[in-house]
């Protein structure tokens, strides 16, 4: 007996081949109907036996392509029409209530990278070769359903060949969009450089001119010379990585001082000649996503001066195109080498350029060379990094358990959204027991105010309609656009500080809107009144949801793990902007998803000159210094000394208040570290005195609780006018750390030890507080975020020391700890408070 569903599939499941895969399944079963690309996901009719139609519904749900994601499977039972086959059907254009899921780009398969390479293949040495398991996806696509006339492959007419493959079911480029080849293109161009303007182009329509093109900039990188090198979402900078000319030239024409460069490897394997490479860093360097993986350096690897110098890890990625491959490949062979940078091609902060005529003006004066091509990029698109860290536990066999934790998300990984579990807000309290075994410096700790506790509810009807916008932060921004109960976390932007990466942001913004048809009805920002998209979420005509920016940490961590709370969050950065008006940094909260109450922060450091002493350690050292009564300490000599005649006019400029915000930041505190042990004085990027802090710790990678100074916690005394969002109820003091820093400098303990034990400190300064929550609250779950947590020592002997203590620990998963989660964050935040 015949019967029919109709099934419908969303998640990521157009432009994965999931059309071709559903063809074959229904041939395999002798089921008869249809497929079709509908706006919502994919549509399936599908007529047979019982046993037929339930074989089909279990192959499509659970065993699917290897790049689609499904994410829900719905049946419905419809009228047999008698199909004689099974076919796949013009994508239906009618309106529906969801949107698709679009997939991110796709590193190049193992398929088309073997035909890349076989002579024989009609595609060998074809710069675009893809199928339906990879090539670009969200960064040509202009709209739904994914079909080539709504991407920028529509001025690509197939060739007969193309077009017989794009009709035939049976073949692995059946309905692959961006399908090409020489005859149809896209193809290669080449523009040289001098500095100031570009030359004409040339364009590669054969397999020869194309040939000759790749030559030109092999050529080139292995006299010393930079080509910008158009990739999936924008141009790379590419140079030889053993040429320490080239490297310095790089630097000096892209104004990068010290930030280290990304590296293109062909292979893991390769990769292996100069750092370690742990299965699960193979794993990642190879997935489909091609991230830059932070790998630790081999000890004596042979690398070139420019490229990472004095810090233990290096950005490594495989090639994501065929192009990379290509390239990577005809380097080796014409020079025996095997590595080139791959950095970011734009001007210093500016967001990364994607249009080739943009690249010949903005780049000329950086790359002797632009290789491009004429596929349009619809989406500017960074290349996402990522490392992997140790996380507490053991697997099914005995071994260590690791995690991915994303330094920056865009590539490979958005516009893929970012599930939230959304909680209501509710109400609790609780007293703190003195009892603890943290090092209080006073027994007598004033209790807590109530700590909030929300009571888990599905999100009703009403609210699943809003659609809420995180405006996000102002450095390494990222937008959010909430629908229900996903969160469309935009690739990385940048910082939001200039006109070009502003103009970016609106870019980005309306894409999304667009493409997955969002319409804010609420609007979430960041407290600070300069944040340039703070002021934007101002000015709408809108409800507005401010939301403390380290909350907003915090409540990135509950909303992607669906964690009700309260939780004890631990949010450590460089800055964000408190309600009293400080810049917080050391924060631990009591919190949920749509209240927060502040438990713990470090003592307040004055920043004499405000953003000047950001950009120099050495004036946070003195408001250290001076904070913690140290000026006096032979230790502070050298850093006085180095300050000059700076030193009185920035202490009478702390002492009168004038131009010195105050700052809990932990961020600030390693800054301090790092100008007073000497490792960095003049930061030529954002975080690196932090950074090099962190690299001088080498040889010390575990927590040792009888080596590190100690953070003294003390009561903290409440105003008139304190609130619970921000008077704390405890201070974390770290004048005993800065003390024993400068005993040990004057002992000329080697800095190595001196970062550890500062590092140590910082260690059990979490631990402590968290049994301070524990004993006030009862809570058991902590949550960390924040940049700070980016260091890898911080976050592995957090997470091991607090599990010790019989802790649930929760940390960013699917994004990263630093500001790329503000976004998501405040939309937690805004949809938790209704």
């Amino acid at each position: 007996m015949l019967e029919a569903l109709r099934v419908r599939v969303t998640g990521v499941v157009q432009g994965v081949g999931f059309r071709p895969f559903v063809y074959r399944v229904a041939q395999a079963h002798g089921v008869k109907g249809w497929v079709l690309n509908a706006v919502d996901g994919v549509t399936i009719h599908a007529e047979g036996s019982p046993a037929a139609l339930d074989a089909l519904v279990i192959d499509v749900a659970e065993h699917p392509p290897a790049a689609a994601q499904v994410q829900r499977v719905t049946m419905d039972e419809v009228p047999v029409e008698g199909f004689a086959d099974f076919s796949i059907v013009m994508s239906d254009a009618a309106a529906e209530d969801e949107v698709t899921l679009v997939s991110p780009d796709l590193a190049t398969c193992d398929d088309c990278a073997r035909e890349l390479l076989d002579p024989a293949d009609r595609r060998h040495r074809y710069p675009f070769i893809n199928c339906t398991n990879c090539g670009p996806r969200f960064t040509i696509i202009n709209g739904l359903p994914y079909d080539r006339p709504k991407t920028s492959m529509e001025r690509f007419p197939l060739c007969p060949v193309c077009a017989h493959e794009y009709a035939d079911p049976l073949d692995r480029r059946f309905h692959a969009q961006p399908n090409a080849c020489f005859a149809c293109g896209p193809h290669l161009e080449w523009r040289s450089l001098d500095g100031q303007a570009a030359g004409p182009v040339q364009v590669a329509r054969t397999r020869e001119d194309s040939d000759r093109l790749i030559s030109q900039a092999v050529s080139l990188m292995a006299q010393g010379g930079i080509v910008a090198v158009k990739g999936l979402g924008g141009f790379h900078l590419m140079c030889d990585a053993a040429d320490e000319g080239a490297l310095a030239r790089l630097r000096q024409r892209k104004k990068r001082d010290g930030k280290a460069f990304a590296v293109l490897v062909a292979t893991a394997d390769e990769a292996r000649t100069w750092c370690e490479v742990s299965p699960e860093e193979r794993r990642l360097l190879e997935s489909p996503a091609r991230p830059i993986v932070l790998l630790r350096k081999r000890a004596g690897a042979a690398l070139a001066r420019g490229l990472a110098d004095d810090l233990p890890e290096l950005g490594v990625m495989l090639p994501a195109t065929p192009l990379q491959h290509l390239l990577l490949a005809d380097f080796r062979e014409a020079t025996g080498r095997g590595m080139l940078v791959a950095t970011s091609g734009n001007v210093h902060d500016d967001p990364i350029v994607a249009d080739d005529d943009e690249a010949a003006v903005r780049l000329a004066p950086i790359a002797d060379a632009l290789l491009g091509h004429d596929r349009a990029i619809v989406s500017r698109y960074d290349d996402s990094v990522a490392r992997v860290i140790a996380v507490p536990g053991v697997d099914q066999a005995g071994g260590s358990l690791y995690a991915v934790q994303f330094i920056r998300r865009a590539r490979g990984y958005a516009p893929f959204p970012v599930k939230a579990g959304l909680v209501a807000p509710g109400a609790g309290e609780g007293a703190l027991d003195s009892g603890t075994e943290a090092e209080l410096e006073s027994a007598a700790v004033p209790a807590p105010t109530s700590a909030p506790a929300p009571a888990c509810e599905s999100p009703s009807a009403s609210e699943s309609a809003r659609c809420v916008l995180g405006t996000g932060s102002e450095q390494k921004n990222t937008l959010c656009l909430s629908r229900g109960g996903e969160m469309f976390v935009s690739q990385h932007i940048g910082d939001v500080e200039s006109v070009e990466t502003y103009d970016a942001w609106l870019e980005a913004k309306a894409r999304y809107e667009r493409l997955f048809k969002l319409s804010p009805t609420h609007v979430a920002c960041d407290l600070h009144p300069e944040y340039l998209v703070s002021k934007w979420a101002r000015d709408q005509r809108l409800p507005v949801i401010e939301v403390q920016h380290h909350h907003a940490h915090i409540a990135s961590v509950l909303g992607e793990h669906g964690i009700a709370g309260p939780v004890c969050g631990v949010a450590f950065d460089g800055t964000g902007y408190g309600p009293d008006g400080a810049l917080w940094g050391g924060e631990v909260l009591v919190a949920n998803q749509a209240d927060y109450e502040r438990f713990a922060n470090f003592s307040y450091v004055p920043l004499p000159g405000g953003a000047a002493a950001i950009r120099n350690p050495l004036r946070t050292a003195l408001g250290a210094l001076w904070a913690f009564d140290l000026l006096d300490h032979p230790g502070a000599a050298t850093a006085l000394r180095q300050l000059g005649d700076q030193a009185p006019v920035l202490l009478g400029m702390i002492e009168q208040g004038l131009n010195c915000p105050q700052t809990s930041s932990v961020g600030r505190l390693f800054d301090a570290a790092s100008a007073l042990c000497g490792v960095c004085v003049r930061p030529s990027y954002e975080g690196e005195a932090a950074i090099l802090l962190d690299a001088a710790r080498a040889g010390f990678d575990r927590f040792d609780p009888d080596e590190r100074y100690r953070v003294a916690i003390r009561k903290n005394a409440a105003l008139p006018q304190s609130t619970a969002h921000d008077t704390s109820v405890v201070m974390l003091d770290a004048a005993p750390t800065f003390r024993a820093l400068l005993d040990d400098l004057v002992a000329d303990v080697p800095v190595a030890v001196v970062s550890a034990r500062f590092h140590g400190a910082l260690v059990q300064a979490v631990a402590d507080v968290a049994e301070l929550v524990r004993a006030a609250y009862g809570i058991d779950q902590v949550a960390l975020s924040g940049g700070s947590f980016m260091n890898r020592f911080l976050i592995e002997n957090c997470l091991d020391q607090l599990g010790q203590r019989g802790f649930t620990v929760a940390v960013n998963a699917d994004l990263p700890p630093n500001d790329g989660c503000i976004s998501y964050g405040q939309a937690v935040v805004a949809s938790a408070r209704g």
